[in-house]
């Protein structure tokens, strides 16, 4: 299964290249590349712009207003308005906060008539303002000038002096006078709040507009981005912007967008699309991992393909089977599996050779050979075993030669399957009624083929089937295979398709007897050693005999398995690699997923 990927784009300025990698070395799951493409007015003009809208949409997010009602905001620039808006949300958050020291300053000198104050300035008379502590207040300066205390909290005594003396004096420092009542401020403090609650409901509207601010900003990235593609790679006198285009898989989403808020970066993130040439990366289950390394040899699928893991997994192992042929053989390779865990560096190779030793030997009881051994032939198997075995013969023909063209056929009419539904996914289905036609003709032909082999269908019956499947394949194939072009292009182009078909299909069919040919070739060469070995043993009474017996079936199976292992590797690749890879039309990726870690590991 190929892992969706999330395309994210950074641009930077010169010199913030360092600290961004070294963090995403950190995240290790994000596959990076870069270019580098010069400053000017143009870039930077739409550089800011972008930044601006994204530096907006980041201070709307983190606003928490449930209970104030949103006010319209009519503005072409929302990210402007919002700006505005905070900068004056911010002076007011000042204003309220020196104002509220003006009313502690203000509460001890109480309500007042200010008209009465200027009526006694205009008769030369003067007040002075003092706050002293309770204990160092003197009750005895009452007596020496007229005093009147205002407010008295039991720590601090608030008074006033009045006096006609221009050379008056006192023992206590005064303080400025208070430019107005407590009650002042009260309503001052009241209409700025007023006002603040009217600008956190203009955010809240501003909120709304989040995603259209978001749509904004990725499409002044997009005419950033096109309007560098014109711009060459050399640095320009002003300085220089950096571009990076990484991809994680889609479950990183919400992690990445996590860290990327958290750095000093301009950025923005969309789904991958196949022409973003995505690097690809495998989901695979325990059992197809250990095949993962058969697709790599060949090339990983393109991000609108399919993955091949899972059909080469089922179908190599198969072959590898077929192939060996061998029983014995499979139980070698599972021994050869376990040793291979204690070697270092072919411990990772170990559960793939133990999964294809289970199989050779499952494969080559059924083949009833063990060590070239025909174990049908053997009188100590016992007769309930033996039934499981496949007959030497099907239809008059060898039973291995014959499965072999069985499971080639099944192998190739699914690859037709599959071209027809990976088509369809990527192109629609009217654009796919060609791959339809032939996979409805030759699947469709190959299953009532098989039925009607079995006698289950009559024969009437399957001639009507097949004349139905004929009329749709032939429709599809000859009429439809272009809905944009020509009928009598599509009838020209369904013929030379027909005739490449025809001869190619016969070919790839043949090549799955390489199955029974290597495995036959297997077989008859370790029939060859036990002969050998059995006449140098003669009859058993020379103690040098046995031991040529020995030494000649040893080193004889030892090489054989060699060889047969090799091509029973060789062989099944091809069969996949080319006939289901041709009639599926698996098209490789150029690019693998390897994400920046610190410790960088090919996934």
């Amino acid at each position: 299964m190929i892992e969706k990927m999330t395309r994210y784009n950074f641009i930077l300025l010169g010199g913030e290249e360092e600290k961004f990698l070294a963090d995403l070395q950190e995240l290790g799951v994000v596959d990076i590349t870069r270019s580098i493409k010069p400053v000017d007015d143009r870039s930077a003009a739409l550089l800011k712009e972008a930044e601006a809208y994204g530096e907006a949409i980041s201070y709307l997010s983190a606003l928490e207003y449930p209970l104030v009602t949103p006010r319209p905001v009519q503005s072409d620039n929302a990210a402007a308005e919002t700006f505005a808006f905070r900068e004056r949300l911010n002076e007011i958050t000042k204003r309220l906060a020196d104002e509220d020291k003006e009313l502690q300053l203000r509460i001890p000198w109480g309500e007042y008539d200010r008209s009465k104050l200027k009526e006694l300035e205009a008769l030369g008379y003067t007040l002075r303002y003092y706050n002293v502590a309770k204990k160092a207040f003197n009750e005895t300066w009452a007596e020496e000038v007229p005093l009147q205390v205002i407010s008295d909290d039991g720590k601090t005594v608030w008074f006033v002096t009045v006096s006609d003396d221009p050379s008056y004096s006192f023992p206590v420092k005064e303080i400025t006078a208070p430019e107005g009542t407590a009650d002042d401020t009260r309503k001052e403090i009241h209409a700025l709040e007023k006002e603040q609650m009217e600008i956190e409901g203009y955010l809240v509207s501003l909120q709304e507009q989040i995603p259209e601010m978001e749509e904004r900003r990725e499409a002044i990235l997009a005419d950033l981005d096109i309007y560098l593609a014109g711009k060459g790679s050399e640095s320009a006198v002003d300085g220089y912007i950096s571009l990076f285009e990484g991809f994680a898989p889609v479950q990183e989403e919400e992690r990445l967008t996590k860290a990327f808020d958290g750095m000093d970066i301009l950025w923005y993130k969309a789904p991958a699309k196949t022409e973003d040439n995505p690097p690809i990366q495998l989901k695979e289950n325990w059992f197809n991992r250990m095949f993962s390394v058969l697709t790599d040899m060949y090339g990983r699928p393109q991000y609108n393909g399919f993955d091949p893991t899972p059909f080469i997994a089922v179908f190599f192992l198969l072959f590898f089977a077929f192939c060996m042929g061998d029983c014995g053989y499979g139980l070698l390779l599972i021994l050869v599996g376990f040793l291979l865990k204690k070697v270092k560096g072919f411990a990772d190779m170990a559960p793939l050779v133990v999964t294809l030793g289970i199989g050779t030997t499952v494969v080559g009881f059924l083949f009833h050979t063990f060590f070239s051994i025909d174990l049908l032939e053997v009188s100590w198997i016992p007769d309930s075993l033996k039934k499981i075995m496949l007959p030497s013969k099907i239809a008059g023909y060898d039973g291995t030669m014959v499965l072999a063209l069985i499971v080639g056929i099944i192998h190739l009419c699914l690859a037709m399957v599959v071209k027809a539904i990976n088509t369809t996914k990527n192109n629609g289905f009217a654009n796919s009624l060609g791959t339809w036609g032939w996979t409805l003709l030759i699947v469709g032909g190959v299953i009532v083929g098989g039925i009607a082999l079995t006698g289950v269908l009559d024969k009437a019956v399957t001639k009507w089937i097949i004349i139905v499947l004929g009329v749709l394949s032939g429709a599809g194939i000859f009429l439809l295979n272009d809905l944009h072009r020509n009928p009598l292009l599509n009838i020209g182009s369904g013929l030379w398709e027909t005739y490449n078909t025809v001869t190619g299909l016969l070919g790839d069919v043949l090549s799955y007897l390489r199955l029974y040919a290597l495995g036959l070739a297997g077989a008859m060469l370790g029939f060859a050693f036990n002969s050998i070995g059995l006449m140098a043993r003669g009859d058993g009474s020379s103690i040098l005999g046995w031991v040529g017996f020995i030494l000649i079936v040893i080193i004889g199976h030892t090489l054989n398995l060699a060889m047969c292992a090799l091509g029973a590797f060789v062989h099944p690749l091809r069969l996949n690699f080319l006939e289901f890879f041709k009639n599926s039309g698996y098209e490789t990726s150029p690019r693998n997923y390897t994400p920046l870690q610190k410790t960088n590991n090919n996934q």
